[in-house]
């Protein structure tokens, strides 16, 4: 298998913040939901039931810094129900989504990194300031239907760590993400941050 080096958050300065969001899914098998998706053991999945595209939504309560993105997909396992194209979309609900990152995948094992370089959000530009993250499965190896996502991890910048910060940019460029893995950043048209990306107003 072509699985990344192991991704320690710790040393990254980074900290899992998917239990703070609200995670649904455009449709499900029983036993196949949103509770094995987010489940430790990658041989449980999320399986869609009904036409595609599919949505995984997550969606948060407060404005959230996201610095990473990760996903789950083994074509060894799932052959026809994996994913070769998704597309990622932010914002502050479903009425302004705007899409962010588009992957296109041949054969993936392993974790992938979804790129956030060009987001625009904090003093690197590489932080996802939003309220609502949706994932949507566009397209499947060999025609597959319905889809399979092993893992879908969110990361925020963890205040109390003091080392490590440095190295996101690095671990994430040099990261062997899947078998082959084509990496599209969708053009952006809010690399001005627009008005619900800044900080909170406290009223």
């Amino acid at each position: 298998m072509d699985i990344d080096p192991p991704f320690d958050a710790a040393a990254l300065g980074l900290k899992e913040i998917g239990n703070l969001a609200s995670w649904t899914v455009s449709t499900s098998k029983p036993g196949c939901g949103v509770e094995a998706l987010r489940d430790e053991d990658t041989n449980l999945f999320w399986q869609s039931d009904g036409p595609q595209p599919h949505h995984l939504n997550i969606h948060f309560s407060r404005l959230v810094s996201i610095r990473s993105i990760r996903i789950f997909l083994d074509f060894h396992a799932d052959e026809s129900y994996t994913p070769t194209r998704i597309t990622l979309l932010a914002g502050t609900g479903y009425h302004d989504l705007i899409p962010f990152s588009s992957l296109e995948f041949e054969r993936p094992v392993g974790w992938i990194d979804v790129p956030l370089d060009h987001v625009g959000g904090g003093e690197d530009g590489k932080t996802l300031r939003a309220f609502l993250v949706q994932v949507k499965i566009v397209e499947n190896h060999q025609n597959g239907k319905d889809t399979h996502v092993r893992g879908l991890k969110v990361y925020a910048r963890d205040e109390r760590a003091k080392s490590g910060l440095g190295m996101l940019g690095d671990q994430i460029e040099t990261r062997t993400k899947a078998s082959a893995v084509k990496t599209a950043v969708t053009e952006r048209t809010w690399l001005i941050e627009p008005d619900w990306m800044g900080d909170p107003e406290l009223r």
